[in-house]
């Protein structure tokens, strides 16, 4: 046998593979599978019933029902509901006094539950001795469960405590069913101390819907509990 023939027999010599780059990421993934699994998948957080606030629930047990039967609503979706609530003070005296911008913000944030913003002027006004940029108030937009709690609270415990109540007016709606109404004395909170008030300031809530019409939106917030005055008193004044 020759050289040449000797050469062919002899088999080819396999390619060697590149080595794959091993990385922290990868290593991780490997020693801890679960852990890197429920990294990739999303996250999707599911409110159940039990963490619903109180006065929601009863809302979706109770009063989205009634609503559909009363306005003939040919699907769940058109009951009108609360979108949001916006609760602000306003601070005239922050021109004079440095601190009232602090003391409102904190009355408010234990109201609500959540920090407020600053809100500042736009525009400088000579006559109001008003400089752009200078506090003029504060304010906070409640959504979802804090909207539902703050809402509960307002209608339960606070309104109650106002001194001769005889109800909230019942033509303060912007024609959307959007209401508002403003209160004298933030002290009417239990969440306030009285001895720690250094002034009564007062606060105006705006509680916005999905109400097309006024006559929805007063409807919704009478099932929820709103103390409007009664039509007796209205028809008497």
């Amino acid at each position: 046998m020759t050289q040449e023939n000797k050469e062919k027999k002899q088999p080819a010599k396999a390619k060697s593979t590149p080595k794959k780059r091993v990385t922290r990421r990868a290593t991780r993934a490997e020693t801890q599978p679960e852990v890197a699994a429920a990294k990739k998948a999303p996250s999707k957080k599911v409110e159940s019933g039990q963490n619903r606030p109180r006065l929601q629930e009863f809302y979706h047990a109770q009063v989205r029902e009634a609503l559909i039967k009363e306005f003939s609503y040919k699907s769940s979706m058109q009951a009108p509901t609360l979108d949001k609530i916006v609760v602000n003070i306003g601070l005239g005296e922050a021109l004079t006094n440095s601190r009232a911008v602090e003391s409102a913000s904190n009355d408010l944030g234990l109201i609500t539950g959540q920090k407020p913003i600053v809100n500042r002027a736009k525009k400088s006004i000579a006559n109001f001795k008003l400089r752009e940029g200078m506090p003029i108030g504060v304010s906070v937009t409640l959504r979802k469960a804090r909207m539902w709690e703050f809402f509960d609270r307002l209608v339960a415990s606070a309104l109650p405590r106002i001194r001769d109540f005889r109800g909230v007016p019942r033509k303060s709606f912007d024609g959307r069913g959007n209401y508002s109404v403003g209160l004298k004395e933030q002290v009417i909170f239990p969440e306030i101390e009285y001895n720690s008030v250094d002034k009564f300031r007062g606060l105006q809530i705006v509680i916005c819907t999905t109400a097309v019409n006024d006559e929805e939106g007063l409807r919704l917030l009478e099932l929820l509990g709103m103390p409007f005055v009664q039509l007796e008193n209205v028809n008497a004044a």
